[in-house]
């Protein structure tokens, strides 16, 4: 598909298109390349324009200044994984020579509402969310019947990701699900006005409303292009959705979406995949991820110079990245992922993330993949809804599964079969924190379990102290350009 001359041009045209011009997600998107208003009709007869305005919004995903500023930590979803992993604990800043994420990680930046680390996530995902509504309105709007199967498949990609979009600002912009909380102005047309706070449980609603309708839309969708979303993505995020609002009947539907998701054909990612470098989407435990190629012109503004050491940027010069001394040492001594974090360079993730020359500072264009979702997550996920409701053998057989793969001596995790109740649910955790480490999961984990966290001695800022989940410098605050622009929020 990257060899597509003509899937590149009508991508660039599409992603000039959404993109910009943008001092607010409100603006309304020139179209001197592509009329979005005709790309439905169009599409009908070649779907290859249908593609490209959906390879824009995935390109969002990963390009620098997405989120509106020129600073070197706006780069997409992979910026937002890292800041969730500073504020989940369990990525410790270790050495701050640039000061890029300083007062970020020392929790000064989450409750400035001026501060553009509060700015670029409101504005990466609204984006987002306009670019999906502009692509549904051109398909015929959210209650279309399509017409074709691609305009179907389509549909389904961009509800979709509207509702990623939402999922993570309600993740981000609040401490927990409160039905009558009011939280997010809804946008479902992109010619809609300014909208006040909607209720937690609106916007819950329409995420599932989106998820639901595109699980059924992308029934048949084969994708060549693992950046695409396809029906086990769309599952997966809603377990996720179900799993973060937490009712007994939510964690029932996340465990049986993630199970479907584990048996759709993912292999779970081998102890020789797990220290291999992640950093190739082609990995048969990815569900979803970005082939980055030299076309976009990614370098040291990058997730890559941000965690490794073996790309030209923060990682290697200075601004030192590891993993929490704490949840290291509760990693046992024969488990694979021990050896993922070097002990004698502050516990950089030297052996998890990296390019394949292994060369210090060697990578300046970015080559290496993106990983966005992998097959471990539907286990653990599953595992931890099991374990919730009280399905203890469904939890425990799921955690094994995963162990069986970090392990090369079943008797290391045989444990698992004395564990009950809390305990159970502690280990779920604790195996979610370590497999997931660094890849912008522990955040979504540490809310819905409700965690107390605790910083371990590695941390130059805040080393040795306890945050509860819903202290409000764990949370991102709506930013000031929001609060100017939109007169319902004060």
């Amino acid at each position: 598909m990257k060899n597509n001359f003509l899937r590149m041009v009508f991508a660039i045209l599409i992603f000039s298109t959404i993109t910009s011009c943008e001092d607010d997600f409100l603006d309304t998107s020139p179209t001197s390349f592509i009329n979005l208003e005709d790309t439905g009709a169009t599409g009908e007869l070649n779907p290859v324009i249908l593609e490209a305005t959906l390879n824009g919004i995935y390109s969002m995903m990963i390009n620098t200044g997405t989120g509106g500023t020129t600073r070197h930590e706006d780069f997409g979803q992979k910026g937002y994984d890292i800041m969730t992993d500073f504020l989940s604990g369990d990525l410790a800043l270790t050495a701050n020579n640039y000061n890029r994420y300083g007062n970020f990680a020392n929790l000064l930046s989450t409750i400035d509402y001026t501060s553009n680390f509060n700015y670029m996530p409101w504005r990466y995902y609204y984006r987002v969310i306009r670019s999906c509504n502009l692509v549904i309105k051109s398909l015929g709007g959210n209650d279309a019947t399509p017409s074709s199967v691609d305009v179907e498949y389509s549909l389904g990609q961009a509800k979709a990701l509207r509702a990623y979009a939402y999922f993570y600002l309600t993740q981000l912009f609040d401490t927990e699900y409160n039905a009558t909380s009011t939280v997010l102005p809804i946008y479902i047309d992109s010619e809609a006005p300014v909208q006040p706070q909607s209720t937690m449980e609106a916007v819950y609603n329409q995420i599932i409303d989106d998820l639901t309708q595109s699980i059924t839309l992308l029934d048949g969708f084969s994708r060549s292009n693992k950046a695409n979303v396809n029906q086990d993505v769309a599952k997966a995020l809603l377990a996720y959705v179900y799993a973060a609002r937490g009712s007994s009947s939510d964690n029932l539907n996340a465990k049986a979406l993630a199970d479907e998701v584990i048996n759709s054909g993912y292999t779970l990612m081998s102890s020789s995949e797990v220290t291999g470098g992640f950093n190739d989407v082609n990995t048969p435990g990815w569900i979803w991820g970005f082939d980055v190629t030299l076309a976009n012109s990614l370098d040291l503004v990058s997730w890559w110079g941000q965690m490794d050491v073996y790309t030209y940027s923060y990682q290697w010069a200075g601004d030192k990245k590891g993993i929490d001394q704490g949840l290291y040492d509760l990693i046992d001594a024969n488990d694979i992922r021990k050896t993922q974090f070097d002990t004698a360079n502050d516990l950089q993730p030297r052996n998890k993330f990296y390019n394949a020359a292994k060369v210090i500072g060697g990578q300046r264009n970015i080559e290496d993949d993106y990983v966005y979702m992998r097959v471990a997550e539907m286990y653990l996920l599953s595992a931890e809804m099991a374990a919730k409701e009280g399905l203890e053998d469904d939890a425990k057989t799921r955690l094994k599964e995963l162990l069986s793969q970090r392990f090369t001596d079943a008797t290391d995790y045989a444990y698992i079969d004395g564990l009950t109740g809390q305990a159970l649910m502690n280990e779920v955790y604790l195996q979610t924190k370590i497999e997931l480490w660094g890849e912008g999961k522990s955040y979504l984990a540490m809310k819905r379990n409700k965690a107390t966290i605790t910083r371990g001695s590695n941390h130059v800022f805040h080393a040795n102290t306890s945050f509860n989940y819903n202290d409000e410098v764990l949370n991102f605050k709506i930013p000031q350009a929001e609060v100017q622009n939109n007169p319902y929020i004060d």
